[in-house]
């Protein structure tokens, strides 16, 4: 008799249907293929249509050749320069001494990031002194290196590193300080603590901010590869542009512009799929 009382609708609503003025929960959107492409499809829009411009203007004598090369001229010159071999050695040197600096620069800021967001003495240490370098214009210290190191490949890499230790630090810094203590406090109680403590737990709830640190170290690794170039070097992409510069060769210098913003983009790329990788809670709440 219950059991039938508690089966019949109540004014002659079925159990499955909502109570009025309730919407039913709409289904997760789920990211498909095609979102995929048409999101990729948008980001080259940007791009086209500056190729399409720059290809319009030098066409119609906007753009004459001894201002900027045409990107039929550019597309020549590729081939001419890795034909001889000279594009590829300065992809190599130039790629190698941004990834050296790099892998030093966010090495060191990760780290000093999470000793002072995590210990109080170590931020009463350490942060006053790195706040004090941050400041300091890293192009400024390149004729300083020169002094101290030479103008071989270290004072080069040791440039690119102090220009992306910093924007890793201030936000490795902000996302451990960040981290809920109650959450320190009930591991500690479980037993965790030093190395494990970080890896298992600061490093995952930090991970939003090291990422974005990591986007910004990475496009200052080019912006300082250029300037490390400009130290007497004898190879590289800032070699090849002080040579065509010297020889009044617009389409290398252009070529050399693209394969910095290239490389640019790629590192934001590459920091897009890790966030993708190991934060994808991040992109499903965008999404929505």
């Amino acid at each position: 008799m219950v059991t039938a009382l508690l089966a019949t609708p109540v004014s002659g609503r079925s159990p499955e249907e909502p109570p009025p003025g309730l919407v039913p929960p709409l289904p997760p959107r789920r990211h498909t293929a095609a979102r995929g492409r048409l999101a990729a499809a948008l980001r080259a829009v940007g791009p086209l249509a500056l190729l399409a411009g720059w290809w319009t203007a030098s066409a119609t004598g906007v753009l004459t050749p001894d201002v900027l090369a045409s990107p039929p001229d550019v597309v020549r010159a590729v081939g001419e320069l890795w034909g001889n071999g000279q594009l590829a050695d300065a992809l190599r040197v130039s790629l190698t001494r941004s990834g050296l600096g790099l892998l030093l620069g966010a090495g060191t800021g990760l780290l000093l990031g999470i000793v002072t967001g995590l210990s109080r003495l170590g931020d009463q240490l350490l942060d006053s002194a790195v706040q004090v370098l941050r400041t300091l214009p890293f192009l400024a210290l390149a004729p300083l290196f020169m002094v101290w190191f030479g103008i071989d490949e270290a004072s080069k890499v040791i440039l690119i590193a102090v220009a992306t230790t910093f924007p890793m630090y201030v936000n490795t810094a902000s996302g451990v300080r960040t981290t809920d203590p109650r959450l320190l406090e009930a591991m500690r109680t479980f037993g965790l603590h030093g190395i494990a403590l970080v890896r298992q737990v600061v490093v995952p709830a930090a991970l939003p901010s090291v990422l974005a640190g990591l986007r910004l170290s990475m496009t200052l690794s080019v912006i300082a590869l250029v300037a490390a170039e400009e130290i007497n070097s004898t190879a590289g992409i800032g070699y090849l542009m002080a040579q065509a510069q010297n020889y009044a060769r617009t389409d290398i210098l252009a070529l050399c512009v693209i394969i910095y913003g290239v490389l640019g983009l790629a590192a934001d790329g590459i920091v897009r799929t890790l966030e993708r990788l190991l934060a994808p809670w991040r992109r499903a709440g965008a999404a929505r």
